[in-house]
């Protein structure tokens, strides 16, 4: 006995800890667990908004709010829009995101060149060509004769033509560095006297 007090549990009580306490360990552990996931997420998050990696191997300077955009959607048009976002940036390296209307993504290289929209049942990568880019392949699915910007609608489980959606991506490309489409597209001024 020491300072009144037996060092022995009292009979009928063992020296391991009672069944709360084990409960609160497991769920001090779990809640540790998690924390660690939601750390390690973070850190890759931020990894990848440093400089991301495609599929043909080129990296791109990633920007958090695009990634924070894609992060919030369903799975399936997380896979469509990076891999929409990968295709962009391998048809040129100078490519730059941004978020534009307070949460649209936008791909710019001397002028728009297309932005993603995720709707309920699909997502949309609008192609702002003025409408002059050829689409022999029949991929734009709407705004066939709007004068700013073509649709190409991208359903859950449906294929990507890559090949396609690339070339317009180069070709909208090459009309920015060209000036821009409504450039292209107008005629040019006869100079008066």
């Amino acid at each position: 006995m020491v300072g009144g007090r037996s060092s022995r549990p009292p009979a009928g009580r063992s020296k391991s800890r009672p069944a709360v306490r084990t409960h609160q360990r497991s769920l001090k552990s779990k809640f540790l667990v998690e924390r660690l996931a939601a750390v390690r997420g973070r850190i890759l998050i931020q990894a990848r908004a440093r400089w991301s990696t495609l599929v043909g191997g080129m990296p791109y300077k990633a920007d958090p709010r695009v990634d924070a955009y894609i992060e919030g959607l369903p799975e399936w048009q997380q896979r469509i829009c990076q891999h929409v976002r990968d295709l962009v940036h391998d048809a040129d390296p100078e490519v730059v995101e941004t978020i534009k209307r307070t949460r649209q993504p936008y791909f710019v290289l001397e002028g728009n060149i297309c932005a993603l929209l995720a709707t309920k049942d699909h997502v949309n990568v609008f192609l702002y060509d003025g409408g002059i880019g050829p689409d022999p392949e029949g991929i734009i699915t709407a705004g066939h004769d709007n004068k700013t910007a073509r649709t190409v609608g991208l359903w859950e489980g449906d294929p990507i033509n890559d090949a396609a959606l690339t070339r317009m991506f180069r070709q909208i490309i090459a009309n920015n560095r060209a000036g821009g489409w409504r450039r292209i597209k107008s005629p040019p001024k006869a100079k008066g006297r």
